[in-house]
């Protein structure tokens, strides 16, 4: 059985999308799963039974948060290249041609190594629990909806993974480095006497005041009025100290509407959670009254009901992976 994805499929599916997001906004919390569209009849069709291995094509998207109603994730092509009807989340990920857009071998049970198995010619993954259970009980070729919180899809968020950082930050004009720590934070930049830069991030010139063997000190030669955007939003330097011990004042410009719709980049390397954010972050707050922004380096699905449009395209024999 092979799904075919045509277009007045596809609008199809996005009616069922917008029904399925007013459900999940009314329904009540909690760890179970909303079949829509169960096939029933006098004769059922060969149906998705605990064990099975199945494929099936699937998209994935939002059903809570300030990105509810994006695509977070998708197998189907055809969903991937169409933003108008299918708006994608701020850390979708294009998997490019179309020969990249297959159904996805999926293990019907708890028991599927992380790492995976091999059957037939496809590699079975592991998938969140919501996910393999949503499909016992359906047949192939249909079209249906799940709805997947967030304990058993990816969780709750991981409060150590959240960061607040002022809106205003301060900088030294002068400023002695370590000559060790200089080539770290300016790779390829000669320390020489006199030689002139442009600052990685936030672009101002920096000039080299003095060297020596153990140390170089720098001028940051900012201007009020100068603008770049370092972490993947507006900053502007406000204001320029010339005095000793001066210092350039940089503001963040970020107003609560950011909130939810930004996605950052940790240019520094120093938030929490690298190893599963990749150095990136999404803008959750932004609070002027305190002078703050908040960070969470939760992946985007974590603490998010999820809705899966899936379609069982085969139902292999069942194994023990």
């Amino acid at each position: 059985m092979k799904i075919v994805a045509e277009s007045e499929r596809l609008w199809s599916l996005g009616t069922v999308l917008l029904v399925v997001v007013i459900l999940v906004a009314a329904s009540a919390a909690g760890g179970y799963i909303y079949l829509k569209s169960r096939t029933v009849g006098s004769h059922p069709p060969l149906t998705v039974a605990l064990g099975d291995n199945v494929t099936v094509n699937y998209i994935g998207v939002f059903g809570s948060g300030p990105e509810q109603g994006k695509v977070f994730d998708t197998s189907e092509y055809a969903v991937a290249t169409n933003p108008a009807l299918w708006p994608k989340g701020l850390e979708y990920t294009p998997r490019g041609a179309p020969a990249n857009y297959t159904p996805l071998p999926v293990h019907i049970g708890p028991s599927t190594p992380s790492g995976g198995y091999s059957l037939g010619g496809l590699h079975f993954i592991q998938v969140v629990t919501g996910f393999w259970q949503g499909m016992i009980g359906l047949p192939g070729n249909q079209t249906h909806t799940e709805v997947v919180p967030p304990a058993l899809g990816y969780g709750a968020t991981n409060p150590a993974c959240v960061a607040t950082y002022p809106l205003v930050q301060y900088f030294p004009v002068v400023l002695t480095y370590p000559r060790s720590t200089f080539t770290q934070d300016y790779p390829g930049v000669l320390p020489q006497t006199g030689a002139t830069f442009e600052q990685p991030h936030y672009q101002w010139p920096v000039l080299i005041l003095s060297t020596n063997a153990t140390s170089v000190t720098i001028e940051n030669m900012a201007h009020v009025g100068q603008t770049a955007n370092p972490s993947g939003w507006p900053v502007e330097v406000t204001n320029v100290s010339n005095a000793e011990n001066g210092t350039i004042t940089v503001v963040n410009q970020l107003t609560p509407a950011d909130a939810g719709h930004l996605l950052g980049i940790d240019f520094a390397g120093t938030g929490p959670c690298q190893s599963q954010s990749n150095g990136k972050f999404i803008v959750t707050a932004v609070n002027p009254a305190t002078g703050t922004y908040t960070a969470d380096f939760n992946s985007e699905v974590t603490g998010e009901t999820l809705l899966f449009l899936v379609t069982v395209v085969d139902i292999l024999p069942p194994t023990v992976p």
